[in-house]
């Protein structure tokens, strides 16, 4: 049974729009005030929130105001009450990140459709996707539902990009963001030395390209195609409608990207902390998690000796004599830019 929380000064319509949802079998919690309600919404997490604007203590603006800062409460549907009819007031709800909003008098069937219409499209973006083109225009399509995103997703194209072509490069201004749809791109920047260090090696289905869109500063790190690949460009425009106009939307989309962020930082981590023997063995591994799937047989991974230690961090060098002892050891054999992995398992236990 899905939990409504209403927050209504007035008694008659706090009992008459409690009985009308109560009819159509939701649990009710009710509140008399602004901060009563933000109490109750913080203590039982309902599914969605109907609040009315006009209140004494707390008014609504700063009931969504409160609950949008909290994690626990921002993704909650909430749609506003009022007696205004006043656009202003409107705006100034959706600016705020209500989800609708319902002008009193209304009755019962108007009341129940935004409320049936809003836990619907909370419910479609539980939806898990799949990391691919075909999960992504999912998402899409289903963040299309909401008003402020009915026309998102119509200016994305796929482009490709020949091996060695740069996306985007180091210094520029973001104007996008990207999902590798096929292919294999790798992140990286210049030192003071001139020397490149890898900061990222992208696997289809991953985005790339976004952390600088959030503070609009320019890019930290070029991208390069390690192979021929196929891209998927998000307008930028697109981006922030999708992390700034919806808090559901806002929030699934983050989560979509969030994994790759973690991923990122732990990366970084063991550069700074593990031996060049254990990052060597690090970078093999995650190589062979994004690109391979049958781990138990060898497999082969093309990558220059100068990318791969741009990766771990080091000089080519000092990547070439480990790698030789990681053949001596029957780890692993070598071939031009080839490097057949011949023992997964013991490879990864080095990292310990």
């Amino acid at each position: 049974m899905k939990k409504i929380l209403l927050i209504e000064d007035n008694i008659d319509m706090r009992e008459n729009t409690t009985e009308i949802l109560e009819l159509a079998r939701y649990q009710v919690l009710t509140a008399e005030n602004g901060k009563e309600g933000v109490k109750i919404a913080q203590r039982e997490q309902p599914d969605l929130i109907i609040c009315d604007i006009m209140m004494p203590e707390l008014d609504g603006y700063g009931v969504l105001h409160l609950l949008g800062k909290e994690p626990d409460t921002s993704h909650i549907p909430f749609i506003f009450l009022t007696a205004k009819a006043e656009k202003s007031d409107y705006r100034k709800g959706m600016t705020l990140g209500a989800d609708d909003y319902l002008t009193k008098p209304y009755d019962d069937v108007e009341l129940l459709n935004a409320v049936e219409s809003r836990l619907r499209k909370k419910d479609l973006l539980k939806t898990k996707y799949s990391r691919t083109e075909e999960g992504l225009n999912q998402f899409f399509n289903e963040a299309k539902t909401h008003d402020s995103l009915s026309k998102i997703a119509e200016n994305r194209k796929v482009k490709l990009f020949k091996k060695k072509e740069t996306i985007y490069s180091e210094g520029n201004y973001p104007n996008a963001i990207y999902f590798l749809k096929q292919g294999k791109i790798k992140t990286g920047r210049i030192n003071e030395f001139g020397k490149e260090y890898i900061t990222e090696l992208v696997k289809e289905g991953d985005f790339f390209g976004y952390l600088n869109l959030f503070d609009n500063t320019p890019y930290q790190d070029s991208a390069v195609a390690l192979a021929d690949s196929e891209v998927l460009i998000v307008p930028k425009e697109e981006f922030y409608a999708l992390v700034y106009h919806n808090r559901d939307v806002a929030a699934k989309f983050i989560k979509m990207l969030s994994n790759e962020i973690q991923e990122r930082e732990q990366r970084l981590l063991q550069l700074a902390y593990n031996s060049v023997r254990k990052r060597v063995s690090e970078s093999l591994v995650m190589l062979a998690n994004r690109y391979q799937n049958d781990k138990t047989k060898p497999f082969a991974i093309s990558i220059t000796r100068e990318d791969l230690a741009s990766l771990v961090g080091t000089a080519t060098e000092t990547v070439i004599r480990t790698l030789s002892d990681f053949r001596d050891e029957n780890l692993l054999e070598m071939k031009g830019s080839l490097i057949t992995v011949l023992n997964y398992e013991k490879l990864s236990k080095l990292r310990n």
